[in-house]
């Protein structure tokens, strides 16, 4: 299919739009693309969702403390998108009840009545108070009320605080719980975005592992990074939605910009039971005494912290360093200090670049996470405008997608033929939503494939309705499990392999799967070879082939995300 794809582009290389990256926000301008059937493609020098869109915090949310910073319409989007994810992703998106550790009641009063008088603020106290607090998470609720999901917040006192988690610090004087999101496998939704699109419109088309390489006289170069070919395509427009790497893409277009100021969000993945417990199920959402917020949660069994917010001028130089280490342990040590963390307990560290406009603030989480979509005329010698996705959040992608749609159906001179607010997202169609149905959907599987139910409920789990279509796979070609995993099968790795566009042993174990972030390559240093063997076999590599993939992961893996294999 790869290869037909770009055959057909050099064949006719005019296009009426490329989107230049993969990411949730490319995918997500890409599927609007593919509704109104607009002749598309969407490439990425690298995997989907490889990037920024593969480091976000697993939350998903509206940014409650954006209101501080007067950013309403943004926290008012994001709730609403939240509502619709939870709506069209339930295979991928779930209620996550966050609580606000306090520590004051009244920190930060004179803050809010200076700025409303136009005087003074003085130094920002370390702690927000109770009270400011209960007006954030008001205003946070009157935004759902349109398209409740979920319960509105509720406060507890000390006492009660202290009985549920024993373990948090003594200062506390209580906590607030609201509900926001989580997300269980954000690479394999924006995945799912690029290929619903396909799926959509047969004059839709994703490329992985495609560069853009050069523009002249209205051709724009693209390499295909598997085999190292150029060719060359004609487009009307060009959807730069690279993120951190918006400004480099510019600068190969033929315009020059300086639109992105991004920092960078570093988070561990650890191994420790006493503070899973501590969690409860729950996000603790706390700050540090110089004002930062920070997190901890639990993702697929594991405890999650994080996350920083440092500058950074490099995107390609992102990963968790040392000192980046240190101060989310230590932040731990600020909510619950009694709890012992250490590196030893660390199973994978991730950092990802948000792509935040370029601006001017006192400090970088002054600098706001809104969206907008960059527009610029054509280049001397092109003919296309240049449409620049610029934003900072995670969570209201498709909004950010139908706002970048907009402006093209202006260029192009046509009308919306409809909304994707309430389409489904890839197994998200058709998903069963009660215990009961859930029960009845697994039982009508199991009894068409053969499989057992249990096992049913984990294809479910991972890849929502298309789970039917891996249960047949698998069931035609015995569903054994791995012989170093016992949850996964071989033929489930090879459905993924084979349908998937796995083009490279990375593309498996860090974005179609968790079992690298989760520290399963580790825990078993032999099941890194045995999913290699099957990739291998799908894709007929060579011995040396081989060779250069388990390298080339092992590689990523120890730059990237501090696991070790050797």
């Amino acid at each position: 299919m790869r290869n037909d794809v770009i055959e057909r582009l050099r064949e006719q290389p005019e296009i009426s739009v490329l989107v230049v990256g993969a990411g949730i926000n490319g995918a997500a301008v890409f599927r609007e693309l593919a509704l109104h059937d607009v002749d598309a493609v969407l490439i990425d020098r690298g995997d989907f969702s490889c990037g920024t869109s593969a480091a976000p915090s697993r939350m998903v949310h509206a940014g409650l403390r954006y209101l501080e910073f007067g950013e309403r319409k943004l926290v008012r989007e994001g709730v609403h998108e939240r509502n619709l994810l939870l709506q069209n992703a339930p295979h991928y998106i779930f209620p996550l009840p966050t609580t606000i550790v306090l520590r004051s009641r009244w920190a930060g009063t004179w803050g809010v009545i200076a700025k409303a008088l136009h005087l003074p603020t003085g130094k920002r106290p370390p702690y927000r108070g109770a009270w400011m607090v209960k007006l954030g998470l008001k205003a946070y609720d009157r935004f759902a009320e349109q398209n409740r999901q979920m319960p509105t917040h509720h406060f507890t006192s000390r006492a009660e605080a202290l009985n549920r988690r024993p373990a948090l610090h003594p200062g506390t004087i209580g906590t607030a719980t609201y509900y926001d999101g989580w997300v269980s496998y954000p690479e394999r939704l924006c995945m799912e975005l690029a290929f619903d699109a396909e799926a959509m419109s047969a004059k839709a088309r994703a490329l992985n592992y495609v560069s853009l390489q050069a523009t002249a006289d209205d051709a724009v170069t693209l390499r295909d990074e598997l085999t190292g070919e150029q060719f060359t395509v004609r487009p009307k427009a060009v959807v730069n939605a690279a993120g951190a790497w918006i400004d480099s893409a510019n600068s190969r277009l033929g315009h020059d910009s300086m639109l992105i100021a991004g920092t960078k969000g570093g988070h561990l993945l650890l191994d420790n039971d006493e503070l899973l417990e501590a969690l409860d199920g729950e996000m603790l959402f706390y700050e540090t005494p110089e004002g930062r917020a920070v997190i901890a949660l639990p993702w697929l069994g594991k405890p999650l912290i994080g996350s920083t917010d440092i500058r950074i001028e490099d995107p390609d130089t992102t990963y968790c360093d040392e000192d980046e280490i240190d101060y989310i342990i230590g932040c731990v040590k600020h909510v619950l200090p009694d709890i012992t963390i250490d590196r030893s307990q660390i199973l994978s560290t991730f950092s990802g670049v948000r792509p935040l406009r370029a601006m001017t603030a006192a400090t970088t989480g002054q600098m706001s996470r809104s969206h907008y979509c960059d527009v610029s005329g054509p280049a001397p010698g092109a003919n296309f405008c240049v449409y620049s996705m610029i934003g900072g959040k995670w969570t209201p992608f498709r909004a950010f997608g139908e706002q970048a749609m907009d402006k093209l159906l202006a260029q192009f001179n046509m009308t919306r033929k409809g909304s994707t607010e309430s389409m489904p997202i890839g197994g998200g169609k058709d998903f069963p939503r009660t215990d009961q149905a859930r029960a009845q959907w697994i039982a009508r599987v199991a009894e068409s494939s053969g499989l057992a139910p249990e096992r049913i409920d984990t294809l479910l789990f991972r890849y929502g309705t298309r789970a039917e279509q891996v249960a047949a796979f698998c069931a035609e070609r015995g569903d054994e499990p791995l012989e170093h995993h016992e949850s996964y099968t071989a033929p489930e790795v090879d459905f993924i392999v084979r349908n998937e566009r796995v083009c490279h042993l990375d593309d498996l174990v860090l974005r179609r799967t968790a079992i690298a972030l989760l520290g399963e390559l580790q825990a078993d240093r032999q099941l890194l070879d045995e999913l290699l063997a099957i990739a291998a076999g799908v894709h007929d590599w060579t011995d040396e082939q081989a060779a250069d993939e388990r390298a080339r992961t092992v590689e990523i893996l120890r730059e990237k995300h501090r696991i070790s294999l050797e």
